[in-house]
């Protein structure tokens, strides 16, 4: 496994130097709503192989982030679940009583989040300002204190109490959270 190059430092502040806008607006509004978070800089983790790292050095889970839609590319859902579980579409589609979803386009995920893949995250639903997608979260994510995520770009990540991030960051995204239970695999 390559190991992504990491930033050991934990920091408690926003950068000092440049980053791209839409990771400034997450520490814009992480400091707005007084949430206190930890952040490592890294290089670009596009996979959860990638995010072990970063996992490590901050001690919280990094969650799987999907982009998913109906066959007509008119919903939306951005599903938050372990990193430990494999995706089953046919399971969650059943479980929110949908037709079976895929994953959607990159420029869906432009679109209405501001991201782009390997950069996926809650925080982009600030981006949201449509409410074009429903967020839904595994129970398993929130069953920690703390919660882990990349600021809309995938050279950082930042963790934060998962109390705050149900009871503040979201509410001020104007989403709301939808719980799913997903099954862990079963071992052979």
């Amino acid at each position: 496994m390559n190991m992504i190059n990491i930033n050991p430092t934990i920091f408690t502040t926003r950068p000092t130097d440049e980053r791209l806008p839409k990771e400034t607006r997450v520490y814009d509004l992480l400091e707005s709503l007084g949430v206190s978070y930890r952040r490592v800089d890294h290089d670009a983790a596009d996979t959860m192989e990638d995010c072990a790292a970063a996992k490590a050095i901050l001690g919280v889970k990094i969650c799987k982030n999907l982009l998913l839609c109906n066959q007509q590319k008119t919903k939306f859902y951005l599903l938050l679940m372990s990193g430990e579980k494999p995706f089953v579409t046919k399971e969650f589609s059943k479980k929110i009583g949908s037709s079976r979803l895929s994953f959607a386009p990159a420029e869906f995920m432009e679109k209405f989040l501001d991201i782009t893949p390997g950069s996926l995250s809650v925080f982009g639903l600030m981006n949201d300002t449509e409410g074009e997608v429903t967020l839904y979260i595994d129970r398993d994510v929130v069953a920690d204190d703390y919660f882990g995520a990349h600021p809309c770009i995938n050279t950082s990540t930042v963790a934060i109490s998962t109390r705050e991030l149900l009871e503040k960051v979201i509410p001020a995204t104007a989403h709301e959270v939808h719980f799913v239970e997903l099954d862990a695999p079963e071992r052979e």
